[in-house]
């Protein structure tokens, strides 16, 4: 137990290390930057405000959207990897802190975006193949619904499960709390599905 204790008090720092760098490497506002590189102006006076991708694509400018996607998907994935030679659990800091500070980055009051990209970017340094079936189970349910937030509500539960099936126990506590957060950042999608106002992908919602 002592012998336990001890190792734990010599990994934190890193760990700690790992979460802050992930977290400085999440907030970075990429859809922002983006967009001002386009010169589409402000990100957060634009369609819902929101700084990830999907509001991006509300511009008219598909290449900034994709951009906006690819980065925001990096993101979540650099640090994982990047820590991974620190150790699994120092690779998971750093994918937490990478989606905590693309969600609430503090250069904008706490007010990022809604996690999903970076989400799915953290999922594939963790485990590409359970990575590949939570973008299959996105898919599916987006298909069926019709609904992109749905997409990611179901895309983001899965994460657990996939990784209990493949033996991944170690990353199961990590992907329950980014579902957990997933969710959380869509509390008004949630709402609006509950009382059929979810717009249908390809139809657009009004701020």
């Amino acid at each position: 137990m002592l012998h336990d204790i001890m190792a734990i008090e010599r990994a934190l720092p890193w760990l700690l290390g790992a979460l802050a760098a992930g977290y400085l490497i999440g907030s970075v506002p990429s859809g922002i930057l983006v967009a001002r590189l386009f010169g589409l102006g402000d990100l957060r006076q634009i369609g819902s405000g929101n700084i990830g991708a999907t509001n991006v694509l509300r511009t008219g400018n598909k290449l900034a959207a994709f951009l906006t996607l690819l980065f925001d998907f990096l993101k979540g994935a650099i640090p994982v990897w990047l820590f991974l030679n620190w150790g699994d659990l120092a690779g998971q800091a750093g994918g937490l802190g990478a989606f905590l500070g693309h969600c609430f980055p503090v250069w904008l009051k706490f007010k990022g975006g809604k996690g999903v990209a970076t989400y799915l970017g953290v999922m594939l340094g963790v485990h590409p193949l359970s990575w590949a079936l939570i973008c299959l189970t996105w898919l599916a349910a987006a298909v069926l619904t019709r609904m992109s937030s749905a997409g990611a509500l179901a895309a983001s539960l899965s994460g657990p499960v996939w990784l209990i099936l493949f033996d991944r126990w170690e990353a199961v506590l990590l992907a329950i709390i980014l579902a957990a957060l997933v969710w959380l950042r869509h509390q008004a999608n949630i709402r609006r599905i509950l009382t059929g106002e979810e717009p249908k992908i390809g139809q657009t919602r009004q701020p």
